[in-house]
């Protein structure tokens, strides 16, 4: 080690402060400590690192070593052995400086509660417009008789003899490197620090006791299944002075007769006959608002199955904004399976007038269609082809027969 650089040994250079030397000392340890490191060197450098670090982290030894180089400090650099290696695998003081308090106690860690899950189940009315609903959980809280400090009130709470009241106890032992300290939690307060002369008979001494509980919560518009409210504080209790969990209630919604929903849209599917699909008519739609639970659509002639209309803002509220979807129509046209006698004429008319107008290939093969809009005084038009043989008013009077009959 004596033709070793201590500030190379650390990788850090003489400008580096105190705590850039022990930061880079930490990290060289963590990496060549021989429990970590199997490398058959890694015994060695863990050795050259732990005697750079000793005289570089003192004020006086790093003055003569920059002066007069490692005879400055002696040809074994260090005097005085490493503390904190325990050849049994732990990492002993020098851990606890890094991580420790500034006098190197370390009590009992607080330990958070735990966060509780509870289910509601909403109707679609109410996971559009929001509900208020109640959930029972059983959860973890503090003692009332204890105030969660485990003694039978009246009774004393003693500092630890063991430790003192530290929560920890120290371990010396000696090895190939000297004597090393390993600190553990004191087992007779369990790390608090004190003990408890007679334990609370209703918390049997841990502090918490577990209850019954109703909470309100309240469940904003909009939301949909799958997604969560999250009511801060209302898990369990903490331990040894942790925060309290929080309570998520997940949310269900059950379907709806015949609304669905497409974000913040509501999708309603209208059924309308072949009829009104070709003639246009008038049709209610619902809606979910009470104030106009239906809303008078109007149909235009010639609507097509899957034909869509937008009704604005009748939809369901964005849960982060004041704002509202649309309720979509989607047009379901039905088609009648079977036809009684009367709507099948009905029907075998209309679609006579519908292919009256197609001419046929002439003897030519020009493939013209017939032009019946001036038909001769006997029913044949300009082609000489069958005429239509009905006006308007004709058309007119079967629509209404077929609107009629097929309702």
């Amino acid at each position: 080690m004596a033709n070793r650089d201590y500030y190379d040994v650390l990788g850090i250079s003489k400008t580096d402060t105190d705590e850039d030397i022990r930061k880079a000392f930490r990290k060289k340890a963590m990496e060549y400590h021989p429990d970590r490191n199997k490398n058959s060197d890694a015994e060695a450098k863990f050795k050259e690192i732990n005697e750079a670090y000793q005289v570089l982290s003192d004020p006086n030894k790093r003055a003569q070593y920059n002066r007069f180089g490692a005879a400055g400090v002696g040809s074994n650099g260090g005097d005085r052995p490493f503390e904190g290696f325990d050849v049994f695998g732990g990492f002993g003081d020098i851990f606890d400086s890094f991580f420790g308090d500034a006098t190197g106690r370390r009590t009992r860690e607080a330990q958070r509660g735990s966060d509780i899950q509870q289910n509601v189940v909403l109707t679609f009315e109410e996971s559009v417009f929001g509900a208020e609903r109640e959930v029972e959980i059983n959860r973890l809280e503090k003692c009332q008789k204890c105030s969660g400090q485990g003694n039978e009130p009246g009774t004393p709470i003693n500092t630890c003899a063991t430790c003192r009241g530290n929560g920890q106890v120290r371990r010396a032992q000696r090895s190939v490197f000297g004597q090393f300290t390993q600190v553990t939690a004191c087992a007779a307060c369990q790390g608090r620090g004190s003990t408890i002369v007679t334990p609370c008979q209703t918390c049997r001494g841990g502090g918490l006791e577990r209850r019954q509980r109703k909470i309100s919560v309240r469940i904003p518009a909009g939301v949909e299944a799958g997604m969560q409210v999250r009511l801060s504080g209302e898990g369990e209790a903490g331990q040894d002075g942790g925060s309290t969990g929080n309570l998520y209630v997940y949310v269900d919604v059950r379907a709806h007769e015949f609304f669905q929903r497409d974000d913040s849209d509501l999708i309603y599917e209208m059924p309308i006959t072949y009829a009104e699909a070709v003639l246009g008519t008038e049709k209610e739609v619902p809606t979910l608002d009470s104030n106009e639970p239906i809303r008078i659509l109007k149909i235009p002639q010639g609507t097509q199955h899957g034909a869509e209309f937008r009704i604005k803002d009748k939809g369901i509220p964005h849960i982060h904004s004041n704002r509202r979807g649309d309720l979509r129509v989607v047009v379901d046209l039905q088609v009648p399976r079977k036809l009684n006698e009367e709507q099948r004429q009905a029907l075998e008319a209309f679609a006579q007038t519908l292919s009256s107008g197609i001419g046929v290939k002439d003897a030519g093969g020009s493939g013209s269609q017939s032009d019946d809009s001036n038909p001769g005084s006997d029913g044949q038009n300009q082609n000489g082809q069958p005429g239509s043989g009905h006006s308007k008013d004709d058309d007119k009077g079967l629509f209404n027969r077929i609107k009629d009959v097929l309702g």
